[in-house]
């Protein structure tokens, strides 16, 4: 049973939670995301013991059509009831009927036009996460496309927005084009709902997956490929009795937008899903092989690590960030992994003993939300013949066009909460109301301040983590970002450039529910 709380017990909560204390607490190892004042929805249905569900890969998606500088593909929105928990039916929402959706693998430099076409009962919006789109393709949260045969009108999908009501975005019945481009290096970028004011609940219902970018370079190196380079989507949810999706929505008609006031700061479930499968188990030969790991939750903050570690330590060697390969690899015993952040890290198997259960495991959770995964290396002797190889420099890829010292303007964007809701720089989103204007091709020093744990993504272009707190970044801020973990307290200072395209781009937290809540702005390149 979810019950709301008073307005004036919220905002308590939310000063007790952002306290000092709690704060230093998060970040020494018990993330904020993980205890908010909502808890963690427990899920009334039967769990299946972890490990008995084989690892879903979802499948490429080919072209409708191709032409010499283009490849078209066509998918459906549409209600789908599929199995995630074994013999239970769950509601979802999906692209093509499956969670995750299809995914789709581009070339850089060759055009792809995705068309949408939404049967589900509500408008959508479909953003490319870290795709270097224009502004009519990326995605903005009140572009919207109504479903099929609606005579749903715009303001009555405005309507439990009242602030919206001057706002009007570019309306598409039926089915939508989106034009990506992808003039951008070979990375894991990701495509999921980024309707305003429902981003929340249809991700939380199925609304996501991957968009693979190939390039030259990546392929000039002999990294793991076909089945040994597995995108894995990781996800968190909670189940009725019966297989539905729990949410604590206001309005689970999607009438008007917004969770309980309990889970203000985030909507968290006990069952962690990968692609779309609880706990899952996936057999692995004594081979390298390339895991492309997606934070796809609402809210939830995983610091994964195997178990056993392999002999020697250090088994997850991070060779890409959300923007692509990193300059030289960087071993990790352990990664964290804020909401929509992607790291691709490759994992050798060889080095376990035949026949070992290496568990992919959550050091941020507890009891069933610790688990994640698990690995079943193959029980053989024999060792097969492994032609991938890691070089010490992946990626020539030129840090210099951020150079920080070229910086043009310096800029703060303050992710905070008031009596308004969640706000960047004291203001609830309203689009058209630009935070800053940007021109392109020039670097720009922008920080990030918190006193909640936000996960921070910024669109058109991808950034570099210049700093925390003043002092050097993170262990997992290297390479070219899209989105940035932005714990209590801290600052964030980054170095970006934007190119190619004019227009309202978005800055915004990826907690979905702040986002949902007004916690994002727009910025103007020209």
């Amino acid at each position: 049973m979810i019950e709301g709380i008073g307005r004036r017990r919220f905002l308590a909560a939310g000063a007790a939670v952002v306290g000092v204390g709690a704060a230093s607490r998060a970040w020494a190892g018990t993330p904020l995301a993980d205890v908010p004042p909502g808890g963690v929805l427990r899920s009334e249905a039967r769990l299946p013991r972890p490990y008995q569900v084989p690892l879903p890969v979802p499948p490429v998606l080919e072209p409708a059509l191709r032409t010499a500088t283009t490849d078209y593909y066509y998918l459906t929105q549409r209600v789908a009831e599929l199995e995630i928990l074994p013999g239970l039916r769950t509601n979802c929402w999906t692209f093509d009927g499956l969670f995750p959706g299809p995914t789709l693998v581009s070339r850089s430099g060759r055009r792809a036009v995705v068309t949408h076409r939404n049967e589900l009962p509500q408008p959508t919006v479909v953003h490319l996460h870290g795709g270097h789109t224009p502004e009519d393709s990326d995605g903005y949260p009140i572009d919207l496309t109504m479903p099929v045969g609606s005579r749903m009108s715009y303001a009555d999908a405005m309507a439990g927005m009242p602030e919206m009501h001057d706002s009007h975005g570019k309306l598409s019945h039926g089915q939508r084009n989106y034009t990506y481009p992808m003039l951008q290096r070979a990375a894991t970028l990701w495509y999921h709902d980024h309707r305003m004011g429902y981003t929340g609940p249809a991700v939380y219902r199925g609304m996501a997956g991957f968009h693979l970018v190939t390039d030259d370079e990546e392929d000039g190196l002999d990294l793991p490929r076909g089945s040994r380079d597995i995108p894995l989507l990781l996800a968190d949810r909670a189940f009725a009795e019966n297989g539905a999706l729990m949410y604590p929505a206001v309005d689970p008609g999607m009438r008007k937008p917004g969770v309980v006031h309990a889970h203000h700061f985030g909507v968290m479930g006990d069952v962690i899903l990968v692609n779309g499968a609880p706990w899952p188990v996936h057999r692995v030969r004594r081979q390298r092989y390339r895991l492309r790991l997606l934070n796809g939750c609402n809210v939830r903050d995983f610091r994964l690590e195997l178990d056993p570690p392999p002999p020697g330590g250090k088994g997850l060697l991070q060779i890409g960030s959300d923007g692509g390969l990193l300059g030289s690899p960087l071993a990790h015993d352990s990664l964290r992994i804020a909401p929509a952040e992607r790291f691709d890290v490759i994992v050798d198997f060889a080095r376990y003993r035949p026949g070992t259960k290496v568990r992919l495991v959550n050091r941020f959770g507890s009891g069933s939300t610790a688990r994640v995964m698990r690995f079943d290396v193959s029980p053989s002797s024999r060792k097969p013949h492994d032609d991938t190889h890691i070089p010490k420099r992946l990626s020539r890829y030129p840090a210099t066009v951020l150079d920080p010292r070229k910086a043009v303007a310096h800029r703060t964007f303050a992710f905070r909460h008031s009596r308004d809701g969640w706000t960047i720089n004291g203001f609830p989103y309203k689009p058209g109301r630009s935070l800053a204007d940007v021109r392109l091709g020039k670097v720009e020093i922008w920080k990030f301040t918190s006193v909640f744990f936000h996960s921070v993504h910024v669109h058109l272009d991808a950034f570099r983590v210049l700093s925390r707190n003043g002092k050097k970044p993170g262990a997992y801020d290297a390479g070219w970002k899209d989105t940035v973990a932005t714990g209590p307290g801290e600052t964030v200072e980054v170095a970006v450039r934007f190119t190619d395209y004019t227009g309202n781009f978005m800055i915004h937290c990826h907690n979905l529910e702040h986002e949902d809540m007004a916690m994002m702005a727009d910025f103007t390149t020209h």
